[in-house]
C-alpha cells in the first residue's frame, strides 16, 4: 500500500484536520502520481458538509489534481515516470454503456462513474482526492498537462474548466453567437475566458459594480447589472445561449426571457435548494437544461485547446494550515477566482 498524508474531514460539523491514510498499490494499468498542487472547489465544502446528502467520511476532497508521474504499472502506455499529468472529477466508470464508450463517463448509464472522492471504488475501498501527496488512477483516467502551462494555475481547468468549456462547447458558441454568463466566480471567470476565445460576443450578469473591470479583462464585451431596476427588460429576447454559473437560489424565470425562441439557458450552479421555473418562462421554445464536468476525451481536448491559447484560471495559491480559512473564503465569495492548495505545504 502507499503510505499518504493529508487532509480530512471525519464528519459534516468537523473542520479539515490531517489524516494519514493508504492508496493501493498500482496495478498494471495504474499510474502513482505526486500531487503538486490541488485546486479548492466549492463542492469540495458541499460534500464535506453533506450538504447533497451523500457524504461518506473520512473524505479526503480534491478533484483538481496536478502532479507529476511517479510510478506506472506493467501495462501502462500513455505515460511514464516524470510527465505532467492531471487528475479530474473521475477515476473510473464501467467502461460498457453507450456514454461510457463514447467517452461521457460522467453520464455512465449504469451508474458506475467512480469520482476522484467521496466515491467507493470498484473494490469497494473509498476514493481519496488530491487534498494529499498521493493518488493513484488508472492511466484511462489521467491527462496530459500541456507544458506551456502554469501547473498551479491549470489545476481548476480539471473541474471549472471543463464544467464552463463542455456546455459552451456543446451549444456552439462562437463567431454570430450572443452568449451571457450568470455569476463572476470559479465557474464564471472560466466562462467567459473560454466564451471569448470561442469567438462569441460575450456578456457578464452581476450583481456587483465591483467586478466590471474584471469581466471585461477576463473577456467580457458587456457587462449587465442585474440589481439596476428593468435590467432585464432592454435584452429580453435576445441571448442564444446562458451559461448560468450561480450556486445560489435565484430567479430563474428571468433570464430565461433574455433567450432568442430556440435559445437555451444551461445551469452549471449548483443551488441548494430548487429553482421554480414558470411554464410561460419557456413557452416561447426555449430550452432550460444542465451539464456536468465533461468526459475524459473532451477534457483532454479542452486542456489542449487551453494550451494552444495560453488559458489558465486566474488563482491565489494557500496552504494547507489555512485550507479550512480558504473554505470560509469561498463561501464568501472573497477569492479571485479560485483557490490552489501548494503540497508542498502539506
Amino acid at each position: 500500500m502507499i503510505a499518504t498524508n493529508g487532509y480530512a474531514a471525519q464528519a459534516a460539523t468537523t473542520p479539515l484536520e490531517p489524516f494519514a491514510y493508504e492508496h493501493r498499490e498500482p496495478g498494471e494499468k495504474d499510474v502513482l502520481i505526486d500531487v503538486d498542487f490541488c485546486g479548492i472547489c466549492h463542492s469540495d465544502i458541499h460534500q464535506a458538509r453533506n450538504e447533497w446528502g451523500n457524504a461518506l467520511y473520512p473524505m479526503v476532497p480534491g478533484h483538481e489534481v496536478i502532479g507529476k508521474v511517479a510510478r506506472v504499472g506493467a501495462k501502462v502506455t500513455k505515460f511514464k515516470v516524470g510527465d505532467l499529468v492531471g487528475v479530474g472529477c473521475m477515476v473510473d466508470s464501467c467502461g460498457e454503456c453507450n456514454s461510457c464508450k463514447e467517452s461521457e463517463q460522467q453520464y455512465c448509464e449504469r451508474g458506475q462513474t467512480v469520482y476522484t472522492y467521496n466515491s467507493r471504488g470498484k473494490d469497494g475501498n473509498l476514493t481519496f482526492g488530491g487534498y494529499g501527496n498521493h493518488v493513484v488512477v488508472d492511466e484511462d483516467f489521467v491527462l496530459s498537462i500541456p507544458a506551456n502551462l502554469d501547473p498551479a494555475a491549470a489545476a481548476p481547468l480539471l473541474c471549472a474548466g471543463i464544467t464552463t468549456y463542455s456546455p459552451l462547447k456543446h451549444w456552439n458558441a462562437g463567431p454570430g453567437k450572443k452568449v451571457g454568463v450568470v455569476g463572476l466566480g470559479g465557474l464564471g471567470h472560466m466562462g467567459l475566458k473560454f466564451s471569448h476565445a470561442f469567438g462569441a460576443k460575450t456578456v457578464l450578469f452581476t450583481t456587483s459594480a465591483s467586478k466590471i473591470e474584471d469581466a471585461k479583462k477576463l473577456g467580457a464585451d458587456e457587462v449587465i447589472l442585474t440589481r439596476e431596476e428593468n435590467w432585464a427588460a432592454k435584452h429580453t429576447g435576445s441571448f442564444d445561449f446562458i451559461l448560468d454559473c450561480v450556486s445560489a437560489d435565484h430567479d430563474i424565470n428571468t433570464y430565461l426571457s433574455l433567450l432568442k425562441r430556440n435559445g437555451t439557458l444551461c445551469l452549471v450552479g449548483a443551488p441548494e435548494n430548487p429553482l421554480a421555473v414558470t411554464a410561460f418562462a419557456v413557452l416561447g421554445r426555449k430550452n432550460f437544461t444542465g451539464s456536468m464536468i465533461g468526459g475524459i476525451r473532451e477534457t483532454q481536448e479542452m486542456l489542449d485547446f487551453c494550451g494552444k491559447h495560453n488559458i489558465v484560471s486566474d488563482i491565489e495559491m494557500t496552504s494547507f494550515d489555512k485550507v479550512n480559512e480558504a473554505w470560509e473564503r469561498v463561501l464568501k465569495s472573497d477569492v479571485k477566482y479560485r483557490f490552489v492548495l501548494d503540497l508542498k505545504t502539506l
